[in-house]
């Protein structure tokens, strides 16, 4: 049981007002709440949110994880190779192909 005369008034119906229009009730202290955003009207939530590119850190972020769309995947690196004989046949398909570039000689 709670002490006597130390707890605020309980309002379980409050009202949050937003632009002077009644949005939802909730329990609180305070028997209204003035809001200037809610899910309502917060670009989040309603969808209409912008985001803002400074510096190309979003373009570069797409790219970097494939999420760009048709140019982002034309543009991602090859997987890394993940096996010791994978990569060593890599190595050994590498070795003839510059091995096959002629020597210049001096005259």
């Amino acid at each position: 049981m709670p002490k006597a005369d130390i707890h605020p008034t309980w309002y379980p119906d409050a009202k949050v007002i937003c632009n002077g229009e009644v949005v939802m009730t909730t329990g609180s202290t305070s028997p209204e709440i003035h809001v200037d955003v809610w899910s309502g009207n917060h670009p989040f939530y309603t969808g209409t949110q912008k985001i803002l590119d400074t510096e190309g850190r979003v373009d570069r972020f797409m790219r970097k994880y494939g999420m760009g769309g048709a140019d982002a995947k034309a543009e991602a690196k090859p997987a890394k190779v993940d096996s010791k004989a994978d990569s060593k046949a890599v190595e050994a398909a590498a070795e003839p192909a510059a091995a096959a570039e002629p020597e210049a000689v001096e005259a």
